[in-house]
């Protein structure tokens, strides 16, 4: 039984260190890997497409100050993700966000769709530590309720309590997941103004 404990605890572990390394990787797979949770749409400027594919070169990677970007010209696809020093002080969370750019021409200009994605390992465990809580407070409610946990003061109370203790962990886990998505979301958003600049910023002042 203990083996079989480790066994999968191992299995376990495999798997979240494989999702975050695909997750990671600046590879045409890796570019639309991971679970979608928002999207954004932009329009960029006339002559923004073929100035795509020059700022990018042959290699096909802009490192920008707070992130790094790669353009696949056979999918018309940017990958951006925020670029993490080993160095940095900086707080990393559980649900860092990549951003999967679709480019698509729009008569002169650029139309962008960019997809917001977290690892599959994060939006899993997030969705399943949820229902768990969730559902087993509700359980728990309901049993205590057929079972006659409120036929007293005392067991009314203590019924309350725990029911209360459920919902305070759900509001807690709520509001680390929106502190969390909004500071890695802040990342991306940086490392997004900054290519935009660094492919635009030419063209803009041009047509202006």
């Amino acid at each position: 039984m203990l083996l079989a404990g480790v066994f999968g605890v191992a299995l376990f572990l495999t798997l979240v260190v494989a999702d975050w390394f695909q997750f990671t990787r600046l590879t045409a797979e890796a570019s639309r890997y991971g679970c979608g949770i928002a999207r954004m749409e932009d329009r960029w400027p006339p002559g923004s497409l073929t100035r795509v594919a020059e700022r990018f070169g042959e290699t096909g990677v802009l490192h920008l100050s707070n992130g790094v970007a790669r353009f696949f010209p056979d999918e018309q696809r940017i990958l951006l993700r925020p670029q993490y020093s080993l160095a940095s002080r900086s707080f990393r969370s559980a649900w860092t966000i990549k951003g999967s750019i679709e480019l698509e021409p729009d008569g002169e200009a650029t139309r962008l769709t960019c997809t917001k994605r977290v690892p599959w390992s994060s939006a899993l465990l997030t969705l399943l530590w949820f229902t768990v809580v969730g559902i087993g407070t509700v359980a728990f409610a309901i049993v205590y309720l057929v079972n006659g946990g409120l036929a007293s003061l005392g067991g009314a109370l203590m019924g309350l309590g725990i029911i209360g203790l459920g919902l305070l962990v759900l509001s807690f886990g709520l509001v680390v997941v929106s502190l969390a998505y909004r500071l890695e979301n802040h990342r991306l958003m940086q490392a997004y103004h900054e290519l935009r600049d660094a492919l635009t910023a030419d063209l803009t002042q041009t047509l202006q």
